[in-house]
């Protein structure tokens, strides 16, 4: 995929996968994304969104730890 078809719709969802993934918490997501708290963000991307434990994803198992 070129970057000129990347829609803005698909930029954001691929920003806040790459933030969850490396472990970046639900509010921080929200905070950056411009939402005014998390409600919407989880709402929005909760397919995005890792489960994050003691700042880490746990996705990420001990290669990141």
């Amino acid at each position: 995929m070129n970057a000129g078809e990347w829609t803005p719709r698909e930029l954001r969802h691929s920003f806040v996968s790459l933030l969850s993934d490396h472990g970046i918490t639900v509010e921080e997501i929200s905070r950056l994304v411009g939402h005014k708290s998390t409600v919407v963000t989880e709402l929005v991307y909760r397919k995005q969104i890792r489960p994050v434990q003691g700042g880490r994803s746990r996705s990420h198992g001990p290669h990141f730890r």
